[in-house]
């Protein structure tokens, strides 16, 4: 296994770990059991999508003007600081306990619409994946491992995520759960926006 394709992994996971409105539907979705296979390769494919945008756009841009890559540089590393720091602030805060909604079951219409709202709609999505996945990209040699590697580890992230929520439940009922994930969030953030700097 490549190391550009390990690294693509590795930063595609520790993004998209972050909890956030379209990771908290996937998660509530799958509690419920409600169209858990569509709704999972609606997200993973979506950011395959935007994954390979960033890889391949970002590249072309970074040899036609070669200050870009080091602009991106920083403005990634900053946006990463405030994302760790605002993880560490939410765990501060104290969390909050996943809820469950009951009552009549979803249409896969609604899902789908929703879930590409979050996902298509979210400024957040095109930081992470087209600018800062896409900037850091350029780095490695093997851009395309890297890119597969990013794409792999949504892939592996929503079915995990989609299909494994009937085990997590009993642990994100607790607001204890969060902070706790919300702390190794910003830790993991802070480290890249790091690397990133001193690289």
């Amino acid at each position: 296994m490549s190391p550009s394709l390990i690294a693509g992994f590795a930063l595609g996971f520790s993004l998209i770990l972050a909890i956030g409105a379209q990771n908290a539907f996937v998660l509530r979705q799958g509690l419920r059991r409600e169209h858990v296979f569509v709704l999972c390769l609606t997200c993973a494919v979506s950011d395959a999508i935007l994954i390979g945008a960033g890889v391949a756009g970002f590249g072309t841009l970074a040899r036609a003007v070669p200050w870009f890559e080091t602009v991106m540089r920083y403005g990634g590393a900053t946006f990463l600081l405030w994302y760790g720091l605002r993880s560490f602030w939410s765990a501060w805060q104290g969390g909050s306990a996943l809820e469950v909604g009951e009552g009549h079951r979803t249409s896969l219409r609604t899902v789908l619409l929703t879930v590409l709202a979050f996902t298509w709609l979210n400024p957040h999505v095109y930081l992470d994946t087209v600018v800062l996945i896409g900037s850091i990209s350029a780095q490695y040699d093997d851009r395309l491992g890297f890119a597969i590697g990013a794409m792999s580890s949504s892939f592996v992230f929503f079915f995990s995520l989609g299909y494994g929520a009937g085990v997590l439940s009993p642990v994100f009922a607790r607001p204890r759960a969060w902070q706790v994930l919300d702390v190794v969030i910003g830790v993991v953030m802070l480290g890249i926006a790091l690397k990133l700097v001193i690289m």
